[in-house]
């Protein structure tokens, strides 16, 4: 605590300082000389390709992974061609640009998972220079050609190669050049001499920087900020400029004295801050230059930096690599892993020299009052006679969070907590919050873990994508435990670790199958969110077939698991799941599978052995395959089906003949079938066939076709009483049911005399209250009062009443003594105009009730 501001270092308003994030566990014998390096942002993996120029079949370059702390994660030698740039994603995986365009992807550990080209006329002009970048879209590839033609590519995950125009006035290759995002959109600026040009899609626009110094000559490196918002160049005068990307101001421009153009140079800027500040660096020495016109030069050795001669500053000790992040640059030797950044705010409130800040007095309470000391009472009412107490907690608690020693952040922390004892409602949302934060974060910075986040970086993250790194590294239990102290959702949290932890141990060849299906059973439960299937899928795509069907077991949702059945061609199995399931549209999909793979008779076959499935085969032969239907049938000798097929087909034959072709087959099925009844009953179908082709053929009336009643009523409608009369008696038609419809047709007809004469051609089987009715329903109530007195004395009384003769209603209800009857014309009856038939029917209700 004592030496906090040691390695501090003042640039105009502002402070910056060097933490030692790990002393590196690699062991680089020439360090970092002769090796290209690529570090990921957020405190990625480190990529070294050792001797990327070797081409010696005997000797290859060798490429290695190692984490932020050292820890060698995957080494294997180069055997594919010359590397221009190694660059990483931001799913952590590894680009390696080739000269001769091709992308190679790897994962974390080294394995290879696809690769790209970056067109033909890269492929014929060979890549000159490449970066890699990311944007709003992915991670992009940008390069130049031997030709000086750019070619870019936003998204190598949806890749869209784009051929940038060419640069007017272009004799060599660009001085310097570098990738800007702006409007979502990817563009080049490049440097040509003192001449700035941007490329997009479509253009080649020359643009200026304000402000830039006149002794410029030549523009011979940039640098664009981690946010893409700010732009940095260095001139051949030794003048660094700096601005926005859009170049319509400048912050600043400092004269460094030093005109050899620098080996590297970032952006360091913290977000929020109002300091611009660039790190360049040389092959012996690094400088910060701000905005104050100021420069620090310190050396990359771990003493504490001191200021000498500001032309040539601290002669490095090793190789290094700048590499800029969201709040700073980390910096990358032989021996050391180092983090420069401005001081945040908070910890320079609390830690500069002499602060009387609220957080400063409140850290020095605390430490008098473990003193046992009174002096923690007089800075309490220091701090509360200007009610800055809950300010200084506030402090000491963002300022916990800058902090990279633990120990360091414990006293910031329990000075906040003795703070909040003071407070009555200060709100403990952000203390525990941060107390939840460092704690994932020291586990993460841990050596053995080697990523060195801070809370910035971690908050711009977030957890899932933290969880998602571990699970990438295969740091399951760390990954695990975060997400349960956490309380993250487990489907979002542990299930999700697991699965990832399940697809890895499928691969794991060296372990039995029934083995390895235990241990995932075991270790999976009843976790929510968990996809056996998926867990499946991968053991599948690692030839581990049966492994994969042991999986599948313990997949409850049939769903998942009769896709992927089929997929490794178990037909049978996945039938028998989809049967299991009850969803039949699974069954039909299964069907339809092996009605594509397998050959007609094994599929019959097979079908027969699930006669669920046979059935709903059947269903859908009924609607789609009338011909298929027709095989099963006869493969089964199912001649009761097979009459029933006929006789639907017949329905669907537009000529006659067919359709009597197809009913006598229907009646030869029928017979086989030992079902009389059906088989008598196609050949009267066919029988009234015949007899509506001769009506129509003889009279010219359409019946064909229809059914026996709708024939005999368009027969009586039509005038053609004898054919009716015929098909009355051949087809042994119920007297009941001619009378009926002979009724209908001539009421329908209003053929009234013709109604007269049949109903007194005999005695109607129907009774005469149906001819009333019917009259009535034509509108002729004078014909219905015709049939009134022939009705039967039970209904004569609604008879009377249809023809609206309450009088007759009246006498026939009274003479029958029926109360109901009574009651109902009653109901009919108005008190104003048959006040007489009212008493009459009121005094025989009273009559019949007494009996």
């Amino acid at each position: 605590m004592a030496f906090v501001t040691a390695n501090w270092n003042p640039l105009g308003e502002a402070f910056y300082r060097k933490i030692e994030l790990y002393e590196m566990g690699w062991n680089l014998r020439d360090g970092l000389r002769d090796c290209l390096v690529a570090a990921a942002p957020y405190g990625g993996p480190i990529a070294l390709l050792k001797e990327p120029q070797r081409r010696s079949p005997s000797a290859r370059p060798q490429l290695e992974i190692y984490s932020s702390s050292g820890v060698s994660m995957a080494s294997f030698a180069w055997k594919s061609g010359p590397v221009k740039q190694l660059g990483w994603t931001v799913s952590d995986d590894l680009l390696c640009v080739q000269e001769d365009g091709t992308v190679l992807i790897y994962d974390l550990f080294g394995g290879f998972k696809r690769h790209f080209s970056m067109g033909n006329e890269v492929l014929q002009n060979h890549v000159m220079e490449a970066k890699v970048f990311h944007s709003p879209y992915g991670t992009g590839v940008a390069i130049i050609t031997g030709a000086f033609r750019f070619t870019l590519a936003t998204n190598i995950d949806d890749l869209k190669l784009r051929r940038l125009p060419e640069i007017p006035g272009l004799q060599g290759a660009p001085s310097c050049w570098a990738v800007l995002t702006q409007d979502r959109q990817s563009k080049v600026l490049l440097a040509n001499g003192v001449d700035l040009f941007i490329l997009d899609n479509t253009a080649c626009t020359p643009v200026t920087p304000p402000g830039l110094s006149p002794q410029a000559n030549s523009i011979v490196h940039m640098t664009v900020s981690f946010s893409y918002k700010y732009l940095a160049l260095f001139t051949d005068s030794g003048h660094v400029w700096m601005g926005p990307t859009n170049l319509k101001d400048k912050l600043s421009e400092v004269e460094t004295k030093v005109r050899t153009p620098p080996r590297q140079m970032v952006w360091c800027r913290r977000p929020k801050s109002q300091q611009p500040s660039v790190v360049i660096m040389w092959d012996r020495h690094l400088l910060v230059a701000g905005e104050c016109k100021d420069t620090i030069q310190a050396g990359l050795s771990t003493v504490a930096v001191s200021v000498l001669d500001p032309m040539f500053g601290y002669h490095l000790d090793d190789e290094s690599v700048l590499v800029p992040e969201l709040d700073g640059v980390r910096i990358i030797s032989g021996t050391h892993h180092e983090l420069l950044q401005e001081v945040p705010a908070a910890c320079e409130e609390i830690f500069k020299i002499a602060s009387m800040a609220p957080g400063a007095l409140l850290l020095e309470a605390h430490k008098e009052y473990e003193k046992e000391s009174q002096k923690a009472d007089e800075y309490l009412r220091e701090i509360k006679e200007q009610s800055l107490l809950g300010e200084a907690v506030r402090q000491c608690v963002e300022a916990a969070g800058y902090e990279h020693e633990p120990e360091t952040q414990k006293s910031l922390l329990r000075a906040a907590s003795f703070g909040k004892c003071f407070l009555s409602n200060f709100p403990p949302e952000q203390f525990v919050s941060m107390c939840r934060d460092l704690r994932v974060l020291n586990a993460v910075r841990e050596y053995t873990v080697g990523i060195p986040l801070t809370h910035s970086q971690y908050k711009q993250m977030t957890v899932q994508v933290l969880i998602d790194r571990l699970v990438y590294r295969k740091l399951y239990p760390l990954a695990i435990e975060i997400c349960r102290y956490l309380k993250t959702p487990e489907y979002q949290g542990v299930s999700r670790v697991l699965k990832h932890w399940a697809c890895c141990k499928v691969q794991q060849k060296e372990e039995a199958d029934e083995v390895i299906a235990r241990a995932v059973s075991v270790k999976l439960g009843e976790a929510a969110g968990i996809s056996y299937s998926e867990i499946a899928a991968g053991a599948y795509e690692c030839g581990r077939t049966e492994l994969a069907i042991k999986l599948l077991e313990f997949e409850p949702r049939s769903g998942e698991q009769v896709p992927l059945l089929l997929k490794m061609k178990r037909s049978q199995l996945a039938l028998s799941k989809a049967i299991e399931s009850g969803d039949t549209d699974l069954v039909y999909t299964v069907v339809t599978y092996l009605k594509n793979e397998m050959n007609r008779g094994d599929f019959f076959m097979t079908l027969r052995n699930q006669p669920v499935a046979l059935s709903l085969y059947r269903q859908f032969c009924k609607y789609q395959e009338q011909d298929t239907l027709k095989d099963l049938f006869n493969q089964d000798d199912d001649h009761q089906e097979l009459g029933n097929f006929y006789v639907r087909a017949s329905y669907q034959e537009g000529k006659l003949e067919a359709r009597l072709s197809l009913l006598q087959s229907a009646v030869d099925e029928y017979n086989k079938a030992k079902n009389e009844f059906a088989a008598k009953a196609t050949e009267e179908e066919m029988r009234l066939l015949r007899f509506q082709r001769r009506v129509e053929e003889e009279k010219g009336e359409r019946v064909l076709g229809y059914s026996l009643q709708d024939t005999m009523h368009c027969l009586l409608a039509a005038g053609l009483h004898k054919q009716a009369e015929q098909l009355y008696k051949d087809f042994r038609v119920p007297d009941k049911r001619y009378w009926w419809l002979k009724l209908s047709a001539l009421a329908e007809k209003e053929d009234w005399d013709e109604l007269e004469k049949f109903a007194k051609s005999k005695k109607s089987p129907i009774g005469y209250l149906p001819f009333v009715e019917v009259c009535v329903k034509h509108h002729n109530k004078y014909e219905a009062k015709k049939y009134v007195s022939k009705v039967n004395p039970e209904q004569k009384v609604k008879a009377h009443l249809a023809v609206g003769e309450l009088e007759g209603a009246a006498e026939a209800a009274i003479e029958r003594r029926s109360e109901p009857e009574i009651s109902l014309v009653l109901s009919r009856c108005s008190p104003a105009t048959d006040s007489a038939i009212l008493d009459r029917l009121n005094r025989a209700r009273a009559t019949a009730t007494k009996k």
